[in-house]
């Protein structure tokens, strides 16, 4: 397939088709060098038609855009409601959490109820002002530098808190969940903040909907290893469960 334009439309067809394609698959199809098909993905990012990725091309944005809170609560609102729900089941009554920024985990702390007693560590406004109110439950509200976009604080004092603090489940939100990088979010400041956040926790779940999977975040919190559960919804793809639970992640579909 010699001619550039049916190279092109070749390309655009297979992304449409699946989402994702590598180099190596492009050169083997259609019989031409890897310096031919990375000119021509160039070509193509260059006037909007896909986003080039490690080793191939995407059809969609594999990196986080750092949205308004706002914004975030509309986007699959249904699924984060079930993926709260799900989370619910690794708290037990007297224990310390923490729970991170984010519109997945502020949907947890709406879901929460305590009967014994809870005590919750937090930098999140939404989820401090959230629990406050409900019986049983305990706030330690971080404090620090708040950041309009998140409603959720940052900076040295919330990680001086956290050097005399150790909790048993760290809830966290993510942007990107790569099997490469890791799990990311896409503000640096949070990010430092959140990687404090882990070493204090004895267990970590992330939270997240299927849509943030393939996705990178600015700033990376941790590697996937370093993770226990994640709890999201039956979108994932098969392929990509099945790499996670290899790494001894439990995968949790809501």
């Amino acid at each position: 397939m010699r001619n550039i334009t049916d190279r092109h439309e070749f390309i655009l067809k297979s992304l449409k088709e699946k989402g994702k394609i590598t180099i190596d698959w492009l050169c083997e199809t259609m019989k031409v060098s890897s310096v031919t098909i990375r000119k021509d993905l160039k070509l193509l990012e260059d006037k909007n038609l896909l986003f080039r990725i490690k080793g191939g091309a995407s059809s969609s944005n594999p990196y986080a855009i750092d949205r308004p809170i706002l914004i975030k609560e509309t986007i699959n609102s249904d699924e984060k409601q079930r993926i709260a729900i799900a989370a619910l089941r690794l708290i037990k009554n007297n224990d310390s959490i923490m729970i991170g920024s984010g519109t997945t985990v502020f949907a947890l702390a709406k879901n929460l109820e305590s009967t014994q007693g809870l005590t919750v560590i937090t930098p999140a406004l939404k989820v401090g002002l959230e629990l406050s109110g409900k019986p049983n439950i305990e706030v330690l509200q971080l404090g620090g530098l708040i950041r309009s976009n998140s409603s959720s604080v940052a900076g040295h004092y919330a990680t001086r808190i956290l050097e005399d603090i150790s909790c048993g489940i760290l809830f966290l939100g993510a942007d990107g969940i790569d099997l490469e990088f890791g799990i990311s979010i896409s503000n640096l400041p949070e990010a430092t903040l959140n990687q404090k956040m882990l070493q204090t926790s004895q267990k970590v779940a992330i939270l997240a909907d299927s849509s943030k999977f393939g996705k990178r975040g600015l700033g990376k919190i941790c590697e996937l290893i370093d993770v226990d559960y994640i709890i999201t919804d039956p979108k994932v793809s098969p392929d990509t469960v099945k790499a996670i639970e290899e790494l001894g992640i439990k995968m949790i579909l809501a």
